[in-house]
C-alpha cells in the first residue's frame, strides 16, 4: 500500500485552496446567507463558497495515480464515480447561487432526480464490474444473518446515497463543523476497511481524510472559505458508498450519527410546525438550535466533533465484532 499518496493529496489542497480563494473572491463567487438564518451569520456573506472543488479535484487525481498501485481498481472507480458524480451536481447547485445570488440552486425536484440517477448508476456498475464481487444485502451487525434485498437493493442505495448526501449538507452551516466530522468518518472508516482486508477502499479513505485536513486548515474558524454544495453533496455520497463497499451500512448510523441528528431535526421541525403550528427546536438543523441558545460556533463545533469521536468509536466496534 503507497501511504505516500494521502501526503500529495493534502499538499495538493493545501497548494489548491490559496490558489482558489483570490479567484472565487474575484468572480464574486461568495456565499448568500440566508435571512431566516441566525443574524450572527450575516457577516459570512461573500465568504468564497465552492471550496470543495479544492479537496474533490485532490482526492479525483490522487485515486487515478492510485489506480496504477493496486490490485483491484473496482472500488475505487465506483468510489470516483461516486465522488465526481455528487460532486457534479453539487458544483451544479452552487454555481447557480452564487451566479443568482440567492440560496435556491437546483429545485428539490431536480436535485432529487439526479442524486437518484447516480445511485442507480452506481449499483448497474457495480454488477457489471468484473472481478468485484458486490453483495446485495444488508449485514446486520452482533449476528451472522444478512437482509437479502436481491434487485431491491438498488432501493436501499437510492434512500442510503441520497439520504447521507443530504445529511451532510445540512451540516455543512459552521466553520470546519462538516469537514472535521468528515475527517474523523474517514478516519474511522479507513481503520474498518484495512480491518475488514478491503485496502483500496481504506486507501481512499486515507487520501479522502488527507485532502480533508488540507481544506480544514482553511475552513476552520473563521473561514475563509467554505466548502459548498460541492463539497457537502459529495460527501455524505460516499460516506453511504463506503458502508454499503463494506457491507457494513449499519455501521454508518453510528459513525455518522451527528449527519443523522442533524437531518432528523429538519424532519422533526418541519413535522411538528405542520401538525401543531409549534417548533420543537429554536431553529433547524440541530447546529442553529445550540447557536440561539448562546453556545458560541466554536464550542458547538468541538462538541460535535467529540460527540461524532465517540459514536464513532462505537460505530468502528459494531463494525469489527
Amino acid at each position: 500500500m503507497n501511504f505516500t499518496l494521502p501526503v500529495i493529496a493534502f499538499l495538493l489542497t493545501f497548494i489548491l485552496v490559496p490558489v482558489l480563494i483570490p479567484t472565487l473572491k474575484k468572480l464574486k463567487f461568495g456565499q448568500s446567507i440566508r435571512e431566516e438564518g441566525p443574524k450572527s451569520h450575516m457577516k459570512k456573506t461573500g465568504t468564497p463558497t465552492m471550496g470543495g472543488l479544492t479537496f474533490l479535484l485532490s482526492t479525483i487525481v490522487v485515486t487515478i495515480i492510485a489506480l496504477f498501485f493496486v490490485e483491484q481498481i473496482g472500488p475505487l472507480i465506483l468510489l470516483l464515480f461516486v465522488t465526481i458524480g455528487f460532486g457534479l451536481i453539487g458544483f451544479i447547485d452552487d454555481y447557480i447561487i452564487v451566479v443568482k445570488k440567492n440560496n435556491q440552486g437546483l429545485t428539490s425536484r431536480q436535485k432529487f432526480l439526479s442524486q437518484i440517477a447516480i445511485a442507480v448508476i452506481f449499483y448497474l456498475v457495480s454488477l457489471l464490474l468484473p472481478n468485484y464481487e458486490f453483495v446485495t444485502a444488508v449485514n446486520i451487525p452482533f449476528t451472522d444473518w444478512s437482509l437479502p434485498l436481491s434487485v431491491l437493493y438498488v432501493v436501499f442505495i437510492v434512500f442510503w446515497q441520497v439520504g447521507f448526501s443530504n445529511a451532510v449538507n445540512l451540516t455543512d452551516g459552521l466553520d470546519g463543523l462538516s469537514t472535521g466530522l468528515s475527517i474523523i468518518a474517514f478516519s474511522f472508516y479507513a481503520i474498518l476497511s484495512f480491518t475488514l482486508d478491503k485496502p483500496e477502499v481504506g486507501l481512499f479513505c486515507l487520501i479522502m481524510l488527507a485532502s480533508l485536513v488540507g481544506f480544514l486548515i482553511f475552513n476552520k474558524y473563521p473561514a475563509k472559505v467554505f466548502m459548498g454544495d460541492t463539497g457537502s453533496l459529495a460527501l455524505g455520497g460516499i460516506f453511504a458508498t463506503i458502508s454499503i463497499m463494506l457491507n457494513q451500512e449499519i455501521t454508518l448510523l453510528f459513525i455518522g450519527l451527528v449527519f443523522v441528528l442533524e437531518t432528523l431535526s429538519v424532519m422533526i421541525q418541519v413535522t411538528s410546525f405542520k401538525l401543531t403550528g409549534k417548533r420543537i427546536f429554536k431553529m433547524s438543523p440541530l447546529h442553529h438550535h445550540f447557536e440561539l441558545v448562546g453556545w458560541s460556533e466554536w464550542k458547538i463545533v468541538l462538541v460535535f466533533w467529540g460527540t461524532g469521536i465517540v459514536t464513532g468509536a462505537i460505530g468502528l466496534w459494531i463494525g469489527v465484532m
